[in-house]
């Protein structure tokens, strides 16, 4: 199933609520469920049916309010998984089910304590059943990454005569290199009777730092479902970062792959999960991180102020920020001042500059930032400087 499309699969509300803290209640899964719609992702999970009463009534809530994207629930390869997770999708307008096992030899010794053959068995009912209930079946391998790739494949296959639509092949532990990742995915797709009838999905995580150069491998190589979470968050160091596999296959156009996400709503979408879950996003986060588009050097200042490509691939506007931050610091030049100067009123000659950068440096010596209003005070101190109104 080749297109240049990549399905960008969202579960902040599945894995990305695992996180301690993180914890939602219904109505307000509603409202991000119905802002990720809004997005423009292709999956929304929407949780865990069968894990609680609470869960069971979200998803279903979940399944009765969203209108573009298809609502997927969680299950084990389990038979009552599957009916409470079909019971739950009921009203939806594209219901999934996705179901699997672990595949791993540690996963199959030492969760299952089973056999290869027994583990088979159990993926290719899993999904038989869950056909019962849903034409869209999504199977997960878990532990993808540390799975034998000639078993993997096996599975892959019997999965699919089953009648599954889209494999998972997660990395679960965030163990994989890209290059191994991508050439596990390049396996499947070489090796797999009826691959080319199923869609195959990436699903890392960040253990290693590698989940989102993990995702975009995997798609390079041939999947064509990513699944991430929003501002990356998930179990332990989390998920791949939905604003980050989106903005790399906006960036790189020459990769011939894309997304439908509306990415003037990456900033507000981020804010959202951030405030609704509690969860802070490091200053340092790539895209939507409070220094993602913020220069405190006075040489990147300068660069950006005469044209900010020269230190900027992504135009703040792109993923709804309104501009780039100049931060004054100690590093901050004559360039950096005269620009902020500007900004809150004052039009400075170079000779009130050179004077004005003395009164600046000695500010910023104090402290780790200077503000406007600690401009206006240097402007007080720095002689016959004027205020003058910008048109």
């Amino acid at each position: 199933m080749q297109s240049d499309k990549i399905q960008i699969f969202d579960t902040t509300l599945r894995d990305g609520e695992q996180v301690p803290g993180c914890k939602l209640d219904t109505q307000q899964k509603l409202v991000i469920a119905e802002r990720l719609d809004f997005l423009g992702v292709d999956v929304i999970e929407a949780g865990f049916p069968v894990s609680s009463p609470g869960d069971f009534t979200s998803v279903q809530e979940i399944a009765k309010l969203v209108k573009n994207a298809t609502v997927c629930g969680l299950t084990r390869a389990v038979k009552k998984d599957i009916e409470v997770a079909a019971d739950a999708l009921r009203l939806a307008n594209k219901p999934r089910i996705h179901t699997g096992i672990g595949t791993s030899d540690s996963h199959i010794q030492y969760k299952f304590n089973a056999s290869k053959e027994e583990v088979i068995r159990r993926a290719k009912e899993a999904v038989s059943y869950a056909k019962n209930f849903v034409d869209d079946v999504e199977f997960y391998a878990e532990d993808a990454g540390r799975t034998d790739n000639a078993f993997l494949a096996k599975v892959c296959e019997e999965v699919i005569e089953s009648g599954a639509t889209v494999l998972n092949i997660p990395d679960t532990t965030g163990y994989c290199l890209p290059e191994e990742y991508g050439a596990k995915i390049k396996y499947l797709k070489d090796n797999v009777k009826g691959i080319e009838n199923v869609i195959i999905s990436c699903h890392c995580h960040n253990d290693l730092g590698l989940a989102t150069a993990n995702s975009i491998a995997g798609a390079i190589n041939g999947a064509r479902q990513i699944e991430c979470t929003v501002n990356g968050i998930g179990e332990r160091a989390g998920n791949t970062a939905l604003e980050e596999v989106v903005m790399i296959l906006k960036q790189h156009p020459y990769l011939n792959l894309q997304t439908d996400i509306n990415t003037k709503l990456l900033y507000d979408t981020s804010m959202m999960v951030r405030e609704r879950m509690g969860m802070p996003v490091q200053p340092n986060k790539a895209i939507v991180g409070a220094n993602a588009f913020a220069h405190s050097s006075g040489i990147h200042q300068d660069g950006v102020i005469k044209n900010r490509e020269t230190y900027e691939i992504i135009n703040p506007a792109d993923v709804g920020v309104t501009e780039s931050a100049i931060v004054l610091t100690a590093r901050s030049g004559r360039a950096a001042l005269a620009y902020r100067a500007k900004k809150i009123g004052y039009e400075l000659t170079k000779i009130q500059l050179d004077t004005a950068y003395k009164t600046f440096l000695q500010f910023a010596d104090r402290q780790k930032e200077v503000i406007d209003e600690d401009i206006h005070q240097i402007m007080k101190q720095v002689n016959k400087i004027s205020k003058i109104a910008i048109a």
